[in-house]
């Protein structure tokens, strides 16, 4: 309830034949928030908005989801009266279009495609934006743009920055102060929030940041407290590791704050840092930043090189990130280094440090892997397992499954003959997609030897066709006949490549991989083909030794 549940999704052509995929959800139940904003009373707020949306995220928590897409225009209303309705969620990359007004500070520093799913208590803040712009009747902050409503939320806090100076009514401005606290483990959960009354009176008190006597400038930034710092380290990386390797970030943190066991604690870092090799003068300096920022700052997110992620959030940046060839760099480096474990070692009670550990060897030996199939497409695929195959040759087709390949291709290939059909994206999507059997023909494309390359690939399109597309796939086969010219060419004995050549011609026609495959391979026959040429070699000097002895005797035969 309160939810426009998807009832089904897949892969469909869009009104002009287009590809595209589809998220089919009921229709909502009138317009949504932002065109019609008036102040709400606060009867209505906990009927209408608190507890079903309450409700709606205490069973999403219940089965490990949550929204992350409440915002002005992602909430229906009906008839006055009646509960609001969120809108959709899962179609797209989570919080990816969410303002930074509806998002925790630590979410809304991140690259838009890298909040990753977050908790519930997210979604629990994002609804407490929701209800303070009800009660105003408009949005706060409205005349800043994310940036600034961003750093005023770091400096001042969520509540203070949002609600600060708003006379609301004390239910609300109460609830307020739990559901905008800045430690998600500080704010309501969803069945709490379901009681006002409870929620209302339970209050975690929570520390404020201590302010500097002076501030600190990095860049353009002026800092005044350990969190701003953290920031500013990241939005200018530069002049952040200037900053701590110059020992100024250091004594500002001992003398300005007043916090001598975190100025220890940043000074230990760099001076670890500085012990290292001079090869290694790039990417110890990321981690350095990476490491001090978690240090200074224990909420907030992985910083690495100017951009910040949650590491749920690794999957969707890859696909965002392939138009912007600096930040694949970066996130290739980032994951080389394992850099998401030794972020969850700073900060294990946060988050789930061995499965993050696991996860960022497994990924970094995704990315080492070599060949034609391997290396960041493989990892982007198995990161994403809705991602459509981004190969040219299949521009025109939405491909998700494994299943649909052979006939997309099939397609391809028919309309452009002469196209190879195998191209690093596709082969990197059949090796995200597929299982162990396929790993010996997926590993042995691309290898040095044009041979063992093509029945490498000719054996994997047979075995995509016997599994999953039992139909004729002609195109494919003429195509396969036309790459398997050198490899008759190896037989040696005349009428046999004659006839191999004749009965390939054949099997085109019926559109069957696996018979050409067989026909090509055929390990008696080539034996056979082997065995006869070494006889026919032998025969040969045989003979060539034979004439070479006759003109050696010709001197002999004339005396005689």
């Amino acid at each position: 309830d309160h939810l426009l549940t998807p009832l089904g999704h897949g892969p469909a052509p869009g009104p002009r034949g287009e590809a595209g995929y589809f998220v089919i959800c009921p229709a909502p139940p009138g317009p949504p928030l932002a065109g019609r904003l008036r102040p709400w009373p606060v009867a209505a707020l906990v009927a209408f908005a608190l507890r079903p949306i309450a409700s709606a995220l205490e069973k999403l928590a219940a089965h490990n989801l949550t929204h992350r897409g409440i915002r002005l225009n992602n909430v229906f209303e009906g008839q006055r009266g009646q509960a609001l309705t969120l809108g959709t969620a899962w179609a797209a990359p989570p919080a990816l279009l969410q303002p930074a007004l509806f998002e925790p500070p630590y979410s809304a520093m991140c690259h838009p495609a890298a909040r990753g799913d977050g908790s519930i208590a997210d979604d629990v803040y994002a609804l407490g934006v929701l209800l303070l712009t009800l009660a105003l009747g408009h949005l706060p902050l409205a005349e800043l743009d994310d940036g600034a409503i961003l750093r005023r939320k770091l400096e001042q806090g969520s509540h203070a920055a949002l609600a600060g100076e708003e006379r609301l009514p004390p239910l609300i401005a109460d609830l307020l102060r739990g559901m905008l606290a800045e430690d998600p483990e500080h704010r309501p959960t969803p069945t709490l929030l379901l009681d006002p009354g409870v929620a209302r009176s339970r209050r975690v008190a929570a520390r404020p940041p201590r302010r500097a006597q002076r501030a600190l400038a990095i860049g353009n930034a002026t800092v005044w407290d350990a969190r701003s710092l953290a920031w500013a380290l990241n939005a200018e990386p530069e002049l952040g590791i200037s900053a701590l390797r110059s020992g100024a970030a250091v004594q500002w943190l001992r003398r300005g704050v007043g916090d001598a066991p975190l100025a220890n604690h940043v000074e230990d870092l760099v001076r670890h840092r500085m012990s290292d090799l001079p090869s290694e003068e790039s990417r110890s300096d990321a981690m350095m930043l990476m490491r001090a920022v978690a240090i200074v700052d224990p909420l907030a997110p992985l910083c690495w090189r100017g951009t910040a992620l949650w590491p749920d959030g690794l999957g969707a940046l890859l696909v965002t990130a392939a138009a912007e060839p600096s930040l694949v760099g970066n996130l290739e480096e980032l994951i080389a280094a394992e850099a998401i474990g030794n972020w969850a070692g700073l900060r294990p009670e946060r988050c789930d440090l061995p499965m993050l550990r696991r996860e960022a060897r497994q990924n970094r030996a995704w990315l080492a892997t070599r060949g034609l199939a391997g290396g960041l497409p493989r990892l982007t695929y198995l990161l994403n397992p809705l991602r459509p195959c981004a190969s040219p040759l299949l521009a025109d087709r939405w491909v998700v499954r494994l299943a649909d390949v052979p006939a997309a291709m099939e397609a391809a290939v028919a309309a452009r003959p002469g196209t190879a059909p195998l191209d690093t994206h596709l082969a990197a999507f059949i090796a995200a997609r597929g299982d162990s059997r396929m790993e010996a023909e997926i590993a042995n494309l691309g290898k040095a030897s044009p041979t063992a390359a093509d029945v490498a690939e000719l054996r994997l399109l047979a075995q995509l066709q016997l599994r999953y597309h039992p139909r004729p796939l002609p195109a494919l086969a003429g195509w396969i006949a036309g790459a398997a010219a050198p490899m008759v060419g190896h037989w040696f004995h005349r009428p046999s490549r004659r006839e191999l050549a004749e009965r390939l011609k054949s099997l085109v026609q019926a559109g069957q991989l696996l018979p050409m495959l067989a026909l090509l391979e055929d390990p008696p026959g080539r034996a056979a083909d082997a065995a006869g040429a070494r006889a026919a070699a032998a025969a040969l000097l045989r003979i060539d030794t034979e004439l070479h002895r006759i003109a050696g005797g010709a001197a002999d035969r004339s005396a005689t």
